[in-house]
């Protein structure tokens, strides 16, 4: 098979976006980049699909669309200056303007691009969908295969740093019984992974796909962990239980399985908290409140509208980086400041990666797919491990959990971190994952 480069790639611009990457190793491959995208051919994509092929990936992204990229910062319009003193308003000029200045003139993707490839990633094609995904096994032959998914407006940038912690417990404080086969896998539409074309790409969907990519690679027996959307497709996962899956561990408790009915009541009808909660529980139900009034504006919209907020999204990469930002911001440990808890070269190879793969829009429609799939509130059968990191959005405590999760083997609040959990805190991340799956074996 001849390999295309990534020039030649780019010239591709107009074919289908079948594959996104032209291939590496025995298939050279390129990264998509909008406007211009680099793809594989479709004889390609379709003979690799036929046959569940497992194709070794590396990111490529031709230089032309960084030069680009910093054509359209340098040319950006900007909004005038927030009339407010703090973020109520949204993100604030002074910060949004200091980080555009580093990312056109300092930032430097191929830093970026060289941590990805630094580890093994694959493309395989599942239902129809290229599905991106690294996968690090450990040299530890007994170790648990563990498949953990990103979120929004994250990726698998979140978890690189946690790669080496769990798959080599022996050189960062663990034991070898500690060691997890590791798969990272791209939600579909998110990164690297193909954009679906129709509909019905929901978290039971892409459950029933990470399923099928563990037994793919020969994992018989192996658990799930996620955060934000990858702790709601853990959790279909976990309602699905298909043979093999042995329990699943979340850092984000999806609150319509768990809040109270008289607290879900009272907050729809704008009443106070009900008096049964204790002290504790109503600090928690107030956090809500004031999430579900104040923070709320972005999902509102991409449930609803995702195709209208993605044009902003696909030809702006400032209205690209305010929005996956401002989410950052908020739900970081240290609240407002993400450039503290991360730091600006990880918030940036977290925004160039959605900006190269235009995936802005793509990745908002999970939104929309979720919405209209439909609450799924039964019970998750295996047993599940909770980790609650206090800048979470929602804290709730051990007792709020038993409905959902009846099979409940490991519940532990931590000290520090926030929603991007495994990103901001990846040591004491690692600790929790040991803890947890250790809780579930016999």
């Amino acid at each position: 098979m001849t390999a295309m480069t990534g020039q030649q790639s780019y010239k591709a611009i107009q074919m289908s976006r079948r594959s996104l990457l032209v291939g590496a190793a025995a298939i050279g491959l390129s990264t998509a980049i909008p406007p211009m995208v680099a793809i594989a051919a479709d004889a390609v994509a379709a003979a690799s699909a036929a046959a569940g092929e497992i194709r070794p990936f590396r990111a490529e992204i031709p230089e032309a669309a960084l030069i680009d990229l910093r054509q359209r910062l340098a040319v950006t319009r900007w909004p005038d200056k927030e009339t407010v003193t703090d973020r109520s308003q949204g993100v604030q000029s002074a910060r949004m303007r200091d980080l555009v200045s580093y990312w056109q003139t300092s930032y430097d993707w191929r830093k970026g691009e060289e941590k990805l490839n630094a580890v093994p990633q694959f493309l395989t094609n599942i239902d129809g969908l290229d599905i991106h995904f690294i996968h690090v096994r450990s040299r530890h032959e007994n170790a648990l295969p563990l498949i953990m998914t990103h979120g929004w407006p994250g990726s698998v940038f979140e978890l690189l740093n946690v790669i080496g912690p769990l798959t080599d417990p022996t050189a960062h404080g663990g034991k070898a019984e500690d060691a997890f086969h590791l798969v990272l896998p791209s939600i579909p539409g998110f990164g690297f992974s193909q954009k679906p074309t129709s509909t019905g790409w929901n978290p039971q969907r892409i459950a029933a796909a990470w399923d099928m990519l563990m037994k793919r690679l020969g994992y018989n027996r192996y658990v799930s962990q996620g955060g934000d959307w990858g702790a709601i497709i853990s959790d279909a996962l976990g309602r699905q239980a298909p043979d093999g899956l042995l329990g699943i561990h979340v850092n984000r408790v999806e609150r319509a399985t768990t809040f109270p009915t008289a607290a879900a009541q009272a907050l729809m009808n704008g009443a106070p908290a009900p008096d049964g909660l204790s002290r504790q529980e109503k600090r928690v139900f107030g956090e809500v409140r004031d999430f579900v009034n104040n923070g709320f504006g972005y999902a509102a919209i991409m449930n609803t509208r995702p195709e209208t907020i993605g044009y902003g999204l696909a030809d702006s990469p400032v209205g690209l980086a305010a929005w996956l930002y401002d989410k950052i911001a908020d739900w970081v440990f240290t609240a407002g400041d993400p450039e503290t808890a991360l730091g600006k070269d990880a918030l940036l190879d977290n925004i160039t990666l959605y900006w190269l793969t235009n995936t802005g829009p793509s990745s908002a429609r999970i939104y929309w797919e979720n919405t209209v799939s439909g609450a799924k509130l039964t019970p998750i059968k295996v047993p599940v491990a909770v980790t609650v990191f206090p800048g979470e959005v929602y804290k709730p405590p051990k007792k709020w959990l038993s409905k959902a999760y009846p099979h409940l083997v490991y519940y532990n609040q931590v000290s520090k971190g926030g929603h991007f959990a495994a990103w901001e805190e990846p040591e004491l991340f690692s600790q929790e994952i040991r803890a947890a799956f250790k809780a579930m074996q016999p």
